[in-house]
């Protein structure tokens, strides 16, 4: 069951849907939504993902996902989509999400310990995980009890 995602706006930038995803149980996929970051204005900053639910993959891989256009770096946008997703989060009754990023990524790393992230471990990346075959061999990852 997906919500309505009109209200995603914090008054400096909203999330655009631009499809949901019922997710593939054969793959582990959970069901997911996929945004834009867009500014008041409309322009796309970046994008951003949140997976509905709790499993080995979004344990090494996240519920939630970002990335902001090199122009747009350095304004606190990933930040700011993540409380927005943290609001569909609570709506879904997850109680709790994972970010996880790269460990070398100072940026990504930073963005979670600012939104209140408790660092829960560096993990290698199994095999057989999708990650793991585009060359990521670890991540650090961040709990959030929404």
């Amino acid at each position: 069951m997906f919500y309505d995602t009109k209200d995603l706006d914090d008054g400096e930038i909203f999330l655009r849907l631009v499809t949901k995803s019922e997710g593939k149980k054969d793959k582990g996929w959970l069901p997911a939504y996929y945004f834009d970051i867009c500014s008041k204005k409309g322009i796309k900053l970046g994008n951003c993902d949140l997976r509905i639910g709790h499993n080995d993959k979004t344990y090494i891989g996240g519920n939630i996902g970002y990335n902001v256009d090199l122009e747009h770096r350095g304004n606190n946008y990933a930040a700011k989509a993540c409380r927005l997703l943290f609001k569909l989060a609570r709506k879904h009754d997850l109680g709790y999400l994972y970010i996880t990023c790269d460990p070398d990524n100072i940026a990504s790393y930073k963005t979670c310990e600012s939104l209140g992230g408790d660092f829960v471990e560096i993990r290698d990346i199994p095999k057989d995980n999708d990650m793991y075959r585009e060359d990521k061999t670890k991540v650090k990852i961040y709990r959030f009890d929404i």
